[in-house]
């Protein structure tokens, strides 16, 4: 029998970039990580440099190369996934004309309003309205706010956009994230170019590539100076790429209507592939397409979730005196320790919205909350309130989906937080619901980025029936049936946005208005 094909995954997350190679049987056979970091030059707003991520790119496709033994000239397709609505300008020759602007970043909330304002029918697609983290409000303010470079700018694209730029020297816009960030519906014809006149932007559409290409989808091939940097040969097919979380459904073979995807990592996200569209202000969606043909995907998301226990552990490993420990080892013995404190925290609520809300509650201006605190308290409360709080935001998205006929009965989780000993387990106890976690489920973009490359090398002659090969279940987290335990901290949680919103949106809404 001879050997499978190999394939190289590139996945340009949060906090570095990482590389896999894959074989069309699903094995992950080696894979390396370049970290990168991000700038907070205001509250609300987060920027990255591209270059740090095709540098990382570019180290982590050698490491890993050299860590796997693996010939190079054996790589038979290339696809890639990057966080969503990281905007950035570049000039024609894709040089990029200064920081990114990440994903979590909040500065465009007036222009959201903007949008919205329009009334236009293609919001519908989006709950009714943009969000802060997506293109179209971030086109507007650097527009507004830096129009000398947004003028010298060819591009205004994602750093996915960026990305198959660099290795293909071709320009495309992913159908993955011009649907579910960009205000692009298939289903209608595309753009709706009365928006942009309406909101007199119709030079934006001259920045953005005039191909809008679906994931897996072959673009092009290797270039001979990305090969190079790369350490591969040059002619490799390049297969269309798209969002990390929304690639990562494919990496855990989230494709049957009604069972919830559950990446979970710095954000957390919940997918739900639909036959028919569902409509709701407090969901994402619905999309058409993004995916699947056919296919209608609802979305939900929590700005904030590992992001949070990173933040409590470089602060707690700072405080005493340890800050160049490894967190993960200390946070292993942590996640022992918080579970002999007794459910609901003896009283502490955390609410997650540390940036802001992504739903169902749409605010940018949210902020996150320990309530309840005594002298009692210590480190292990803090700890395990941030884990309850973080599934209660969970909790609070699926019973928004559940409220609009979505009947979900089991979730399949990938991303990083599927390490940890404890936080799937407390979700699937808050949610009570059953979750299944994959082969590779950490590795669930670089295996989805793979199932792209293996259809944009013609390998396969769909995502559904590559993933089909190339995913299969590791094990499965059951609920303890304990989910009352949680309901009187659940329903603080609630309360507490309700009882904070005006306040924190006084208090901020000055700041959002100055920054120019």
């Amino acid at each position: 029998m001879s050997d499978p094909a190999l394939l190289l995954g590139i996945d340009v997350g949060t906090q570095s970039a990482r590389v896999g190679v894959c074989d069309t049987r699903g094995r992950v056979l080696a894979s390396a990580r370049q970290p990168y970091t991000t700038t907070y030059p205001k509250p609300g707003w987060a920027e990255q440099e591209p270059m740090d991520w095709w540098t990382g790119i570019c180290k982590a496709t050698r490491d890993c190369l050299h860590k796997g033994g693996i010939d190079g000239r054996r790589i038979e397709g290339i696809s890639f996934d990057a966080t969503s609505s990281t905007v950035l300008m570049t000039d024609s020759r894709g040089r990029p004309l200064g920081p990114a602007i990440l994903w979590m970043d909040q500065r465009a909330a007036a222009e959201v309003r903007e949008i919205s304002k329009t009334g236009h029918p293609v919001l519908k697609y989006s709950g009714g309205q943009d969000s802060v983290e997506w293109m179209m409000p971030k086109a507007l303010w650097l527009r507004k706010h830096q129009p000398e470079l947004y003028r010298r700018a060819f591009r205004v694209i994602e750093a996915t956009d960026w990305i198959a730029y660099m290795l293909s020297g071709e320009w495309t816009i992913s159908r993955c994230n011009a649907t579910c960030k960009w205000n692009y519906a298939s289903v209608d014809g595309g753009w709706q170019e009365d928006l942009f006149s309406a909101l007199g932007a119709k030079d934006l559409l001259s920045k953005w590539p005039k191909k809008v290409e679906p994931l897996g989808r072959r673009i092009g091939a290797l270039n001979s100076e990305a090969a190079e940097a790369m350490g591969l040969p040059s002619g490799i097919p390049v297969g269309e790429g798209g969002i990390d979380a929304h690639v990562g459904l494919l990496g855990l073979n989230v494709l049957e209507s009604l069972k919830m995807g559950l990446i979970t990592g710095s954000s957390n996200v919940m997918f739900v592939l639909a036959d028919q569209p569902v409509f709701s202000p407090s969901l994402w969606g619905p999309y058409p397409e993004p995916i699947l043909p056919g296919k209608w995907l609802l979305e939900g998301g929590q700005t904030s979730s590992g992001s949070i226990i990173n933040w409590l552990m470089d602060n707690i490993l700072a405080a005493a005196g340890q800050a160049g420990r490894k967190k993960d080892d200390l946070l292993a013995g942590l996640e022992e320790e918080i579970q002999t404190v007794p459910i609901g925290a003896e009283g502490l609520v955390m609410l997650d919205y540390w940036q802001g809300n992504r739903t169902p509650r749409r605010d940018p201006h949210a902020k996150g909350i320990f309530f309840g605190l005594t002298l009692g308290h210590d480190y292990r409360h803090l700890l395990r309130s941030a884990y309850e709080g973080i599934a209660f935001g969970t909790r609070h998205i699926l019973e928004t989906m559940r409220t609009v006929g979505l009947n979900i009965k089991k979730a399949v989780a990938g991303g990083g937080g599927t390490r940890s000993r404890i936080w799937l387990q407390l979700t699937a106890d808050v949610c009570d619901l059953p979750i299944s976690i994959p082969k590779y489920a950490e590795a669930c973009c670089l295996l989805g980025s793979a199932i792209c490359a293996a259809c944009g090398a013609q390998i396969f002659g769909s995502l559904a029936e590559a993933a089909a090969n190339m995913v299969s279940e590791e094990r499965a987290i059951e609920p303890r049936g304990n989910a009352a335990m949680f309901d009187a901290n659940y329903h603080t949680y609630l309360e507490l946005y309700e009882a904070t919103k005006s306040l924190l949106r006084a208090r901020d809404m000055s700041g959002f208005q100055d920054v120019s």
